[in-house]
Protein backbone atom coordinates (compact mmCIF):
# COMPACT_ATOMS: atom_id res chain seq x y z
CA UNK A 1 0.00 0.00 0.00
CA UNK A 2 1.79 3.49 -1.06
CA UNK A 3 0.99 6.81 0.67
CA UNK A 4 -2.48 8.30 0.68
CA UNK A 5 -3.61 11.06 -1.75
CA UNK A 6 -4.77 14.38 -1.26
CA UNK A 7 -5.69 16.58 -4.75
CA UNK A 8 -5.93 20.02 -4.30
CA UNK A 9 -7.61 22.69 -6.52
CA UNK A 10 -7.55 26.32 -6.09
CA UNK A 11 -10.84 27.57 -7.73
CA UNK A 12 -11.30 27.19 -11.07
CA UNK A 13 -12.69 30.03 -14.02
CA UNK A 14 -15.55 29.88 -15.49
CA UNK A 15 -13.88 28.47 -19.18
CA UNK A 16 -12.54 25.50 -16.97
CA UNK A 17 -15.46 24.43 -14.85
CA UNK A 18 -16.21 21.14 -16.37
CA UNK A 19 -12.60 19.66 -15.80
CA UNK A 20 -13.12 18.93 -12.26
CA UNK A 21 -16.02 16.70 -13.21
CA UNK A 22 -14.21 15.04 -16.03
CA UNK A 23 -11.25 14.76 -13.50
CA UNK A 24 -13.08 12.95 -10.79
CA UNK A 25 -14.49 10.32 -13.25
CA UNK A 26 -10.36 9.34 -13.96
CA UNK A 27 -9.86 9.46 -10.15
CA UNK A 28 -12.74 7.23 -9.64
CA UNK A 29 -11.60 4.46 -12.06
CA UNK A 30 -7.89 5.03 -11.29
CA UNK A 31 -8.63 4.34 -7.54
CA UNK A 32 -10.68 1.06 -8.35
CA UNK A 33 -7.34 -0.95 -9.68
CA UNK A 34 -5.61 0.91 -6.18
CA UNK A 35 -5.66 0.06 -2.71
CA UNK A 36 -5.65 3.26 -1.49
CA UNK A 37 -8.40 5.85 -1.14
CA UNK A 38 -8.10 9.41 -2.00
CA UNK A 39 -9.62 13.24 -1.24
CA UNK A 40 -9.99 15.23 -3.96
CA UNK A 41 -10.65 18.75 -2.92
CA UNK A 42 -12.10 21.71 -5.91
CA UNK A 43 -13.82 24.52 -5.97
CA UNK A 44 -16.03 26.81 -8.84
CA UNK A 45 -16.65 30.50 -8.97
CA UNK A 46 -20.23 32.10 -8.64
CA UNK A 47 -21.63 28.60 -10.51
CA UNK A 48 -24.47 27.19 -10.07
CA UNK A 49 -24.75 22.93 -10.69
CA UNK A 50 -27.76 21.80 -12.11
CA UNK A 51 -28.64 17.79 -12.08
CA UNK A 52 -29.72 16.49 -15.46
CA UNK A 53 -33.67 17.15 -13.84
CA UNK A 54 -33.25 20.96 -13.02
CA UNK A 55 -32.89 20.54 -17.39
CA UNK A 56 -36.43 19.18 -17.42
CA UNK A 57 -37.98 22.36 -15.61
CA UNK A 58 -41.26 23.53 -17.74
CA UNK A 59 -39.63 26.61 -18.06
CA UNK A 60 -36.17 26.15 -18.44
CA UNK A 61 -34.87 29.50 -20.13
CA UNK A 62 -36.97 31.77 -17.68
CA UNK A 63 -35.36 29.10 -14.66
CA UNK A 64 -31.40 30.34 -16.58
CA UNK A 65 -32.22 34.10 -17.12
CA UNK A 66 -32.29 34.00 -13.38
CA UNK A 67 -29.10 32.40 -12.78
CA UNK A 68 -27.97 35.43 -15.33
CA UNK A 69 -29.50 38.00 -13.74
CA UNK A 70 -27.77 36.84 -10.53
CA UNK A 71 -24.31 36.52 -12.01
CA UNK A 72 -24.35 32.89 -12.28
CA UNK A 73 -22.21 30.60 -14.39
CA UNK A 74 -24.45 26.72 -15.44
CA UNK A 75 -22.78 23.68 -15.79
CA UNK A 76 -24.96 20.26 -15.84
CA UNK A 77 -23.26 17.50 -13.44
CA UNK A 78 -22.80 13.99 -14.82
CA UNK A 79 -24.17 12.90 -11.20
CA UNK A 80 -27.29 12.06 -9.71
CA UNK A 81 -29.14 15.15 -7.78
CA UNK A 82 -30.67 18.54 -8.04
CA UNK A 83 -28.96 22.00 -8.34
CA UNK A 84 -26.79 23.05 -5.55
CA UNK A 85 -24.02 26.49 -5.49
CA UNK A 86 -20.72 26.59 -6.36
CA UNK A 87 -18.87 29.63 -5.30
CA UNK A 88 -15.49 30.76 -3.12
CA UNK A 89 -16.71 29.30 0.03
CA UNK A 90 -18.01 26.30 -0.66
CA UNK A 91 -15.63 23.53 -0.62
CA UNK A 92 -16.04 20.50 -2.89
CA UNK A 93 -14.66 17.33 -1.37
CA UNK A 94 -15.08 14.10 -2.87
CA UNK A 95 -13.81 10.88 -1.24
CA UNK A 96 -12.90 8.51 -3.48
CA UNK A 97 -12.25 5.28 -2.55
CA UNK A 98 -11.43 1.05 -3.71
CA UNK A 99 -14.68 -1.25 -3.95
CA UNK A 100 -12.29 -4.41 -5.58
CA UNK A 101 -11.31 -5.97 -2.24
CA UNK A 102 -13.93 -4.06 -0.08
CA UNK A 103 -17.02 -3.28 -1.42
CA UNK A 104 -19.39 -0.98 0.13
CA UNK A 105 -23.03 -0.07 0.25
CA UNK A 106 -24.31 3.19 -1.06
CA UNK A 107 -25.34 3.61 2.95
CA UNK A 108 -21.76 2.47 4.11
CA UNK A 109 -19.58 5.01 1.62
CA UNK A 110 -21.95 7.88 2.67
CA UNK A 111 -20.94 6.92 6.50
CA UNK A 112 -17.27 7.20 5.57
CA UNK A 113 -17.68 10.71 4.35
CA UNK A 114 -19.89 11.36 7.50
CA UNK A 115 -16.83 10.04 9.82
CA UNK A 116 -14.14 12.06 7.72
CA UNK A 117 -16.69 15.41 8.25
CA UNK A 118 -16.78 14.56 12.30
CA UNK A 119 -13.55 14.05 12.77
CA UNK A 120 -12.48 17.26 10.79
CA UNK A 121 -14.92 19.00 13.15
CA UNK A 122 -15.64 17.29 16.23
CA UNK A 123 -16.85 20.40 17.79
CA UNK A 124 -20.05 20.45 15.28
CA UNK A 125 -23.26 18.19 16.29
CA UNK A 126 -23.75 16.81 13.09
CA UNK A 127 -26.86 15.15 11.85
CA UNK A 128 -28.22 13.26 8.84
CA UNK A 129 -31.39 13.43 7.20
CA UNK A 130 -32.95 15.09 4.49
CA UNK A 131 -33.94 18.63 5.22
CA UNK A 132 -36.72 19.29 2.38
CA UNK A 133 -36.46 22.98 1.89
CA UNK A 134 -33.01 23.26 1.36
CA UNK A 135 -31.40 22.77 -2.25
CA UNK A 136 -30.37 19.24 -3.27
CA UNK A 137 -32.22 17.29 -0.14
CA UNK A 138 -31.46 14.23 0.26
CA UNK A 139 -31.21 11.11 2.90
CA UNK A 140 -27.28 12.41 3.75
CA UNK A 141 -27.64 16.33 3.99
CA UNK A 142 -25.59 17.07 6.80
CA UNK A 143 -27.13 19.40 9.45
CA UNK A 144 -26.40 21.68 12.72
CA UNK A 145 -29.29 22.59 14.47
CA UNK A 146 -31.60 21.71 12.04
CA UNK A 147 -29.95 23.64 9.52
CA UNK A 148 -27.68 22.00 6.57
CA UNK A 149 -24.31 22.81 5.86
CA UNK A 150 -23.67 20.03 3.03
CA UNK A 151 -24.78 17.77 0.81
CA UNK A 152 -23.51 14.25 -0.03
CA UNK A 153 -23.69 12.39 -3.60
CA UNK A 154 -22.19 9.10 -5.00
CA UNK A 155 -20.56 8.21 -8.35
CA UNK A 156 -19.85 4.35 -9.16
CA UNK A 157 -17.26 4.14 -11.98
CA UNK A 158 -16.41 0.14 -12.65
CA UNK A 159 -14.35 -0.75 -9.01
CA UNK A 160 -14.34 2.76 -7.57
CA UNK A 161 -17.17 5.33 -5.69
CA UNK A 162 -16.35 8.52 -5.54
CA UNK A 163 -18.52 10.44 -2.13
CA UNK A 164 -18.89 13.99 -3.25
CA UNK A 165 -20.10 16.10 -0.73
CA UNK A 166 -20.43 19.80 -0.66
CA UNK A 167 -19.81 21.91 2.54
CA UNK A 168 -20.69 25.39 3.26
CA UNK A 169 -17.89 26.80 4.80
CA UNK A 170 -18.47 30.74 4.65
CA UNK A 171 -20.45 33.63 2.44
CA UNK A 172 -23.79 34.29 2.48
CA UNK A 173 -25.92 31.38 2.42
CA UNK A 174 -28.97 33.41 2.39
CA UNK A 175 -28.12 34.64 -1.06
CA UNK A 176 -26.86 31.04 -2.39
CA UNK A 177 -30.36 29.99 -1.28
CA UNK A 178 -32.50 32.72 -2.88
CA UNK A 179 -30.51 32.50 -6.07
CA UNK A 180 -31.65 28.63 -5.90
CA UNK A 181 -35.25 29.30 -4.94
CA UNK A 182 -35.78 32.38 -8.08
CA UNK A 183 -34.65 29.28 -10.31
CA UNK A 184 -37.21 27.13 -9.33
CA UNK A 185 -39.86 29.96 -8.74
CA UNK A 186 -38.90 31.21 -12.22
CA UNK A 187 -38.36 27.48 -13.65
CA UNK A 188 -41.95 25.79 -12.27
CA UNK A 189 -43.66 28.69 -11.82
CA UNK A 190 -47.02 27.50 -10.45
CA UNK A 191 -45.24 23.94 -9.71
CA UNK A 192 -42.58 25.42 -7.65
CA UNK A 193 -42.44 22.88 -5.20
CA UNK A 194 -43.66 19.75 -6.87
CA UNK A 195 -43.29 17.14 -9.31
CA UNK A 196 -39.98 16.27 -6.88
CA UNK A 197 -38.15 19.64 -7.05
CA UNK A 198 -37.61 21.40 -3.88
CA UNK A 199 -39.92 24.26 -2.06
CA UNK A 200 -36.52 26.20 -1.52
CA UNK A 201 -36.37 28.07 1.88
CA UNK A 202 -33.07 29.93 2.23
CA UNK A 203 -33.44 29.57 5.85
CA UNK A 204 -33.11 25.65 6.26
CA UNK A 205 -29.20 26.69 5.43
CA UNK A 206 -26.20 27.91 7.29
CA UNK A 207 -22.76 27.78 6.97
CA UNK A 208 -19.72 25.88 9.03
CA UNK A 209 -18.89 29.48 9.96
CA UNK A 210 -22.10 30.64 11.72
CA UNK A 211 -22.41 27.49 12.79
CA UNK A 212 -18.92 27.60 14.79
CA UNK A 213 -19.82 31.14 15.25
CA UNK A 214 -16.31 32.01 14.21
CA UNK A 215 -14.52 33.19 11.08
CA UNK A 216 -12.88 29.70 9.07
CA UNK A 217 -11.88 30.17 5.67
CA UNK A 218 -11.82 27.44 2.94
CA UNK A 219 -7.78 26.82 3.37
CA UNK A 220 -8.45 26.06 7.31
CA UNK A 221 -11.34 23.79 6.59
CA UNK A 222 -9.69 22.02 3.90
CA UNK A 223 -6.48 21.55 6.40
CA UNK A 224 -8.58 19.84 8.97
CA UNK A 225 -9.99 17.35 6.09
CA UNK A 226 -6.24 16.69 5.35
CA UNK A 227 -5.23 15.83 9.05
CA UNK A 228 -8.95 14.05 9.40
CA UNK A 229 -8.03 11.89 6.25
CA UNK A 230 -4.39 11.10 6.97
CA UNK A 231 -1.88 13.59 8.58
CA UNK A 232 0.79 11.79 6.35
CA UNK A 233 -0.87 12.21 2.80
CA UNK A 234 0.93 13.67 -0.26
CA UNK A 235 -1.08 16.59 -1.41
CA UNK A 236 -0.20 17.13 -4.96
CA UNK A 237 -2.00 19.64 -7.45
CA UNK A 238 -4.86 18.18 -9.31
CA UNK A 239 -3.58 18.66 -12.31
CA UNK A 240 -0.02 17.64 -11.83
CA UNK A 241 -1.28 14.50 -10.57
CA UNK A 242 -3.71 14.02 -14.01
CA UNK A 243 -0.43 14.96 -16.50
CA UNK A 244 1.98 12.19 -14.49
CA UNK A 245 -0.47 9.43 -13.35
CA UNK A 246 -4.09 10.09 -15.03
CA UNK A 247 -5.53 8.09 -18.34
CA UNK A 248 -5.55 11.43 -20.88
CA UNK A 249 -7.55 9.54 -22.95
CA UNK A 250 -10.53 8.72 -20.82
CA UNK A 251 -10.25 12.17 -19.63
CA UNK A 252 -10.55 13.57 -23.02
CA UNK A 253 -13.53 11.18 -23.25
CA UNK A 254 -15.10 12.43 -20.26
CA UNK A 255 -14.50 16.46 -21.19
CA UNK A 256 -15.95 15.64 -24.02
CA UNK A 257 -18.88 13.60 -22.48
CA UNK A 258 -19.38 17.17 -20.37
CA UNK A 259 -19.17 19.13 -23.22
CA UNK A 260 -22.38 17.61 -24.82
CA UNK A 261 -24.25 17.22 -22.13
CA UNK A 262 -23.67 20.88 -21.37
CA UNK A 263 -24.28 21.71 -25.22
CA UNK A 264 -27.91 22.65 -24.69
CA UNK A 265 -27.71 24.76 -21.84
CA UNK A 266 -24.44 26.38 -23.62
CA UNK A 267 -26.56 27.30 -26.45
CA UNK A 268 -29.42 28.59 -24.47
CA UNK A 269 -27.54 30.96 -22.00
CA UNK A 270 -25.26 32.32 -25.45
CA UNK A 271 -28.22 33.09 -27.48
CA UNK A 272 -30.80 36.11 -27.00
CA UNK A 273 -33.54 33.66 -26.10
CA UNK A 274 -33.31 34.09 -22.39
Amino acid sequence: MGTPLILDQTLYPPDQNLLPFAITDVLTEYIGNHEEPLLHFWQLEHTMILGMKDTRVPHLNAGLASLQQAGMDVVVRNSGGLGVIADAGVLNISLILPLKDTPLTTAAAYEKMLALTQRAFPELSLTTGEVTTSYCPGEFDLSVNGRKIAGIAQRRIKQGVAVMMYLSVNGDQQQRGQIVEDFYHQGLQQAFGTDGYPPVDPDSMTTVADCLASPISIKEATQRFCTAFHPAAQIINSSQWLLENGDLELYQQRINSMIQRNQLIKELTESDLL
